[in-house]
């Protein structure tokens, strides 16, 4: 590992952080980050390998990065992706200030002085005198204007410093103990269970020998031909917004006049292919393939059957319960229970390593650094919200290990499919509320956990272990000590952290909020506490009110009273991924891997169904009548179309940037990628 390699790629942590929201929320273009594999890493990665690299070579042989030193840099840009779009900073700033502005015009948050309830240091400081200057400023239209930008020393910051204060530590010991986690489990998941890595494999085949020499990938024709193709298909269509008498190439399906004779699947009827997801699933098992293809068809089938038996799934998304949610809640906990029983060994030795204790196998050091940083942070992530966040550490104890299950099994789904953008469905708030009821937790617990949930998980497709979890296999394969990468990517959440947070701020109080993006201003800042008006009406209603008030402690689960119906959910969905995972394990030519109940009922899995059914479709047919040397020499072409895309995305970015920059007016909206 390199100085060089080090500083540049906190170099590209710096600019990644730096101009996402700009980009995303002022120029309204595609997503710079977006989810795990970000068109802002892996599109400038291929045009410097492609054009960069060879160039410095020339100059001088020394100049040219190693495929050591471009595994750094990308594991470092990585890790800071993880804050400027959804994984934070999109709802961050709008979820702590614009519930100030909701309650203007919401009576029952008046009335029931939800807003008062949240300690003083987590909120912004918003009063009377600095209304104004600190939120009117953020909603309307922002402090600068067309002819003048504002300093960083104009933004608000002594409103904003109390609970910058306390948020941002807090952020930094969940991703810290999250990257020793990651440090745990990648050393079983690819030494040990031999997992595929998808998007790591990709990004290795890319990057040049350890002299600097060219891969073998971007020397082949197969390569180019399918990089090529899809550039010009993007380019095309992208063209076709600003001039629409040209001809768009279809990349959505219409099947809707199947609906009358498939009822039931008409949720299935306008599939849009995504390539870069047809070229994964390529890469994967096949049952893994058919299983994401599968899976949103059957669970719309599930959810037309309940209807007719009177139940509602309900949404995924929010700090209420349902039988959603308690559906990816059983997956997710059936799949960790699988993960932990196949590493069981290793992760005892880990363990036991970690805390000085005797351990009977061999424990790699850097996986028993990633346990010792993980129990310290995540201890003191649990401590945080105990005694600053103000939650009874019963309560914060259960909030950290939902999250860490969350973002563990998350990252497998991600190392196992190469599925580049997840979203959970799993809130904390809404499943302790499912398990415990309202009434043993009480309104104060409850709002603060929504609080939590909606700052630190509201939308998880940017999250940072999946991130980390890929830049690790590329380390390893690259031959890089990936603990003492850690450390350095330490270095990079830090930067990133202090570029991020200015950054969006003074592109919200230059220009004022993107308050179009609904999602950011209007339901993130409004969960936490629409969620604790309807608890505690709910309580009151049931004489209840009072008594949960006042509960604290082990009283918590004194007063314990699971909801039936969410708890039937978890159960099925539960036996249903060990019950895969059985027949997986005893049957050769078992069909479907457990995963699919883990996407099944999200958006991604909605979006990317036909995609990998499709690709599984192409690698059936390959195998069964090329074999497997025509599967090999085929796989140049698969990652041309993951590559075109990203180079696609990079080139229309850089359209949009320099129209914007020479006439003063926003770019064409233009995406090719989910959400």
């Amino acid at each position: 590992m390199t100085v060089r390699g080090v500083v540049l790629g906190l170099v590209g942590a710096a600019l990644v952080c730096g101009v996402t929201y700009f980009n995303d929320q002022v120029l309204h273009q595609t997503m710079l980050v977006g989810n795990s594999l970000p068109i802002a890493v892996f599109g400038p990665l291929i045009l410097f390998l492609v054009l960069g690299n060879p160039l410095l070579r020339r100059l001088r042989a020394g100049w040219a990065l190693t495929g050591p030193e471009l595994a750094v840099i990308l594991t470092l840009t990585l890790a800071a992706c993880s804050f400027p779009g959804s994984g934070l900073m999109r709802t961050f700033t709008p979820t702590l200030l614009l519930p100030f502005q909701v309650a203007r015009t919401t009576p029952a948050w008046r009335d029931l002085q939800v807003i008062e309830q949240v300690p003083a240091y987590m909120l912004p400081h918003v009063t009377a005198e600095n209304e104004n200057e600190v939120l009117n400023s953020f909603v309307q239209g922002g402090l600068g204007t067309p002819d003048r930008h504002i300093t960083l020393a104009q933004i608000p910051w002594g409103a904003w410093t109390p609970p910058l204060l306390f948020w941002l530590p807090l952020i930094l010991l969940l991703w810290v103990g999250l990257l020793g986690l990651a440090l745990v489990v990648h050393r079983q998941w690819a030494d040990h269970e031999q997992l595929p890595y998808p998007i790591a494999g990709f990004a290795h085949a890319l990057l040049p020998t350890a002299k600097g020499a060219l891969s073998e990938v971007l020397r082949n024709k197969l390569f180019w031909g399918a990089c090529a193709a899809m550039l010009l298909l993007h380019l095309n269509n992208y063209a076709c917004k600003w001039y629409p008498d040209l001809i768009p190439v279809p990349v959505t399906l219409d099947f809707t006049s199947l609906k009358t004779q498939l009822p039931l699947l008409a949720h299935t009827m306008k599939p849009t292919i995504f390539f870069s997801a047809v070229a994964f699933s390529y890469f994967i098992a096949a049952d893994v393939a058919l299983g994401l293809g599968l899976g949103y068809p059957l669970w719309g089938l599930l959810t037309a059957l309940l209807v007719t038996v009177g139940y509602t799934t309900g949404s995924g998304i929010g700090n209420d319960p349902t039988l959603n949610q308690f559906a990816a809640f059983g997956a997710y906990t059936g799949f960790l229970l699988v993960l932990l029983y196949t590493g069981r060994r290793f992760y005892v030795d880990v363990f036991r390593r970690a805390v000085g204790l005797r351990a009977a196998g061999v424990a790699p050091l850097d996986s028993v650094w990633g346990a010792r940083v993980f129990l310290l942070a995540m201890g003191l992530f649990t401590a945080y919200l105990s005694l600053l966040g103000r939650l009874d550490w019963q309560l914060a104890l259960l909030f950290t290990l939902l999250v860490a299950m969350m973002f563990m099994v998350m990252s497998r789904i991600i190392a196992e499919t190469g599925v580049f953008f997840i979203q959970s469905n799993i809130y904390p708030t809404a499943i302790l509320l499912g398990l415990m009821g309202a009434g043993a937790i009480g309104p104060p617990a409850i709002l603060l956990l929504g609080l939590f949930t909606t700052v630190l998980l509201i939308d998880p497709r940017e999250a940072f272990m999946p991130m980390i979890i890929n830049a690790l296999k590329v380390l390893d394969v690259n031959q890089v000590r990936v603990g003492k990468a850690a450390g350095a990517t330490v270095l990079a959440l830090v930067v990133g952290l202090a570029v991020v947070v200015p950054a969006t701020l003074y592109f919200q109080y230059d220009r004022g909020a993107n308050m179009l993006d609904t999602w950011a201003t209007k339901n993130a800042p409004t969960m936490a506490f629409d969620s604790t008006v309807k608890q505690i009406n709910l309580l009151k209603s049931q004489d209840q009110l009072a008594q949960a008030q006042t509960i604290s402690g082990w009283g918590h689960f004194a007063h314990w009273a699971p909801n039936p119906k969410m708890l039937v959910a978890f159960g099925i969905t539960l036996a249903l991924v060990l019950l895969f995972t059985v027949g997986r394990l005893r049957f050769t030519r078992w069909p479907i891997h457990p995963v699919m109940f883990l996407l099944w009922n999200t958006f991604p899995g909605s979006q990317f169904a036909f995609s990998f059914l499709l690709g599984w479709a192409i690698k059936a047919l390959v195998t069964k009548y090329g074999g497997n040397v025509t599967y090999r020499q085929l796989k140049p072409l698969f990652f041309g179309i993951i590559a075109g895309e990203m180079v696609a995305g990079v080139v229309t970015l850089l359209i949009g940037l320099g129209y914007f920059l020479v006439t003063g007016e926003l770019p064409k909206a233009f995406s090719f990628l989910p959400g």
